[in-house]
C-alpha cells in the first residue's frame, strides 16, 4: 500500500522556544525526530520578522536532515538569497503579514506576476524545485503553470474550518483545484489546518501527492512524543 508523502512542520516547535527565548525546545532536534517517525520531510517557514525559525535553525536543519527539505518563505530578495545559499530540496512561496498569527489563505499570483516569475526562475536556476501556496482557484493554479512553478500547494484552511452545512463543497473546491493542477503539468501538494481527524478526505484525492501538516502533530506530541506522532499521522496518509 502506498501513502500520501508527509512534510511535517515544525515551526510551532520553535515558537514555543522563542516565547521564553531561551534555547529549548530545538527545532532541529524536532526534526530530527520527526524524521525517526516516518517524515519524509522536513518543512519550515523562515518569516521576514524570524518569530520562529531562525537563520541558524534553517541552516541546521538543511545541513543535517536526511530526508528533503521545504522551506516555506515570501518571495523576497533576501529570502530568495538565503534559498540559494541554503539549497533546501523545495521552496514554498506564501503570503506573509505580520499581523497574522500563521500563514491565512494563499498567494495572488495574479498581481506582482513579473516578481514571482524572477522569484521562480532564480530558484530553479539554482537547482531548486518551487511550489506556490494558493488557495482552491482554478486561475492562480492555471497562473502558477504559466509563472513556471514546479508545483502547488493547495490551501486547506477553508475545508478544514468548514461547518457541516459547507463541508462538501469545501472539499470538492480542494477534490477540483488538486485534478487542475494535474491537468496543467503540476505536482499537487496541500496544508494548512489539516488534523488527524479531517485527513482522510485529502488522503481519498488521489491527485494529491504531498500533505504537509504542522501545528496537529505538535500538538499530539506535547502528549505522546513527536516520534509517535509523526507515526501516527504516517499511517492515517496510507491508501
Amino acid at each position: 500500500m502506498n501513502r500520501i508523502r508527509l512534510g511535517v512542520n515544525i515551526d510551532h516547535v520553535a515558537t514555543l522556544r522563542e516565547a521564553r527565548k531561551t534555547t529549548e525546545p530545538d527545532p532541529v532536534t524536532a526534526a530530527m525526530m520527526a524524521e525517526m517517525g516516518g517524515a519524509d520531510q522536513i518543512t519550515f517557514h523562515l518569516r521576514e520578522d524570524r518569530r520562529h525559525i531562525q537563520n541558524r535553525d534553517a541552516r541546521l536543519i538543511t545541513e543535517m536532515a536526511q530526508t528533503m527539505v521545504n522551506l516555506e518563505m515570501a518571495a523576497t530578495v533576501e529570502m530568495q538569497e538565503i534559498a540559494l545559499a541554503l539549497h533546501p530540496d523545495s521552496v514554498t512561496l506564501v503570503p506573509e503579514k505580520r499581523e497574522e498569527v500563521t500563514t491565512e489563505g494563499g498567494l495572488d499570483l495574479l498581481r506582482g506576476t513579473e516578481k514571482y516569475a524572477e522569484v521562480v526562475k532564480a530558484l530553479k536556476d539554482g537547482g531548486i524545485k518551487v511550489a506556490a501556496f494558493v488557495g482552491p482557484d482554478q486561475a492562480q493554479i492555471k497562473e502558477a503553470s504559466k509563472l513556471g512553478f514546479n508545483a502547488v500547494e493547495i490551501h486547506t484552511g477553508e475545508y478544514a474550518n468548514a461547518t457541516r452545512a459547507e463541508f462538501d463543497r469545501a472539499l470538492k473546491a480542494v477534490r477540483d483545484a488538486a485534478q487542475s493542477g494535474r491537468k496543467h503539468g503540476l505536482a499537487v501538494h496541500a496544508g494548512h489546518g489539516l488534523t488527524y481527524h479531517n485527513v482522510r478526505e485529502m488522503v481519498a484525492i488521489h491527485d494529491i501527492e504531498e500533505l504537509n501538516i504542522g501545528h496537529s502533530i505538535i500538538s499530539r506530541a506535547v502528549f505522546v512524543g513527536l516520534e509517535q506522532a509523526v507515526r501516527e499521522m504516517v499511517e492515517l496518509l496510507k491508501r
